[in-house]
């Protein structure tokens, strides 16, 4: 398991008690790393400013505890945002309907991008339909997924668009 997985490991169970959800862990930066933490609320409310240092309290305790990074590092806690990332399973499910783009770490059909409207899943695929056609890209072949910014999205999620 890579650092960021021991991680999410260690503070979701704490994060899911507080009613909140971990969208996404990752660590930049080599110098000094910055630990990006995006949660969500499970209640699907907005997320706020309050919300976030909760987290971070949180979080700063249990890695003080555990102390999984050995050097020092510092913490971003954030919501996702309209255009947020797509993580996991149930987040191409949520959105289908949405435009987004894929990224693949290896060639699908002799291309790595992918730009189109969200079908949702089959059995491990994400389903998508791109001005290409119909595409059907295998989840582990995944490196970055994100919805694109639409005035679509933007009404859905409550804006005026």
């Amino acid at each position: 398991m890579d650092a960021t997985g021991r991680i999410e490991q260690i503070i979701a169970p704490s994060i899911e008690s507080m009613g909140y959800e971990i969208v996404r862990v990752q660590m930049t930066g080599a110098q000094r790393p910055v630990l990006q933490i995006m949660a969500e609320r499970t209640d699907g409310g907005p997320m706020t400013v309050e919300d976030c240092a909760d987290i971070s309290r949180s979080v700063s305790a249990l890695l003080d505890v555990e102390d999984p990074i050995a050097s020092a590092y510092t913490l971003e806690v954030s919501s996702p945002g309209i255009d947020r990332p797509l993580t996991r399973r149930r987040d191409f499910e949520r959105f289908a309907g949405f435009e987004a783009k894929l990224e693949t770490r290896m060639a699908i059909d002799g291309r790595k991008r992918f730009k189109g409207r969200l079908k949702g899943l089959e059995d491990d695929d994400v389903l998508i339909d791109t001005e290409q056609g119909p595409a059907r890209v295998p989840m582990e072949t995944i490196q970055r997924a994100k919805l694109v910014l639409t005035d679509e999205l933007i009404r859905a999620s409550g804006g005026q668009g």
